[in-house]
């Protein structure tokens, strides 16, 4: 998934003879911390509330010395990963978008990357969750891959996890099925460790014992 697969054109952005109260308004309506200020199509940067709320003037206008612009964005054909770290390391709310041309085309807020995350990653899609934990000479998508498809299932999503200083990998699997007992079986009996299963429907409530009793009453 790429950048210009998740802008949102929803949100305004700011113009450089916009005041300081304005930006800070805005930024109170969309709920973020971060605006683009663009002058048609040409990007000039983002104001961060922080930066705002230390200018003792809100009537100063954007375009003033006294107004810190930064010059961040991502281009149009970024991967979602890129958003990403661009968010976490800058601590951003928001990433402007630009075309190859440097013409601005839209803003990312951090709400759509966790929607555009949900998403790739079958979040809101029924199935069950296990947590691996091999060793990095043992991993192997294709075998984990063999040992899901021979239960009748498919991994729907999946992501890898190290570990600083270890040999251990974790290897977090989403599957499109939630009676996952029997696929937890399978990957104990390849001698891979289960860390952790979530969504399982196979859970002891006592209902198996209440189901078989009713069973050999109905057999006697």
């Amino acid at each position: 998934m790429f950048a210009a697969e998740i802008i949102s054109n929803v949100i305004p952005t700011l113009r450089a003879d916009d005041t300081v109260q304005k930006a800070l308004d805005r930024m109170n309506e969309f709920k973020l911390k971060h605006m683009p200020v663009v002058n048609e199509a040409a990007f000039l940067g983002i104001v961060a509330e922080d930066d705002l709320l230390n200018i003792h003037n809100h009537d100063t206008l954007l375009n003033d010395a006294s107004v810190n612009m930064l010059n961040v964005f991502v281009l149009s054909d970024a991967h979602t990963y890129d958003v990403i770290r661009l968010l976490s390391q800058l601590k951003l709310t928001a990433v402007p978008v630009l075309d190859q041309q440097k013409n601005y085309v839209g803003l990312i807020a951090i709400n759509n990357i966790v929607d555009a995350v949900a998403q790739q990653y079958a979040v809101n899609e029924p199935g069950g969750i296990i947590v691996l934990e091999i060793s990095n000479r043992d991993n192997s998508l294709a075998h984990i891959a063999q040992i899901v498809e021979a239960d009748n299932a498919q991994i729907l999503s999946s992501y890898v996890n190290s570990f600083e200083d270890s040999t251990r990998l974790e290897v977090t699997l989403k599957v499109n099925k939630t009676e996952i007992t029997s696929l937890v079986a399978s990957f104990e009996r390849y001698d891979y460790q289960v860390k952790e299963v979530y969504n399982n429907t196979q859970i002891d409530d006592g209902s198996q014992e209440r189901y078989d009793s009713f069973m050999n009453y109905l057999n006697v």
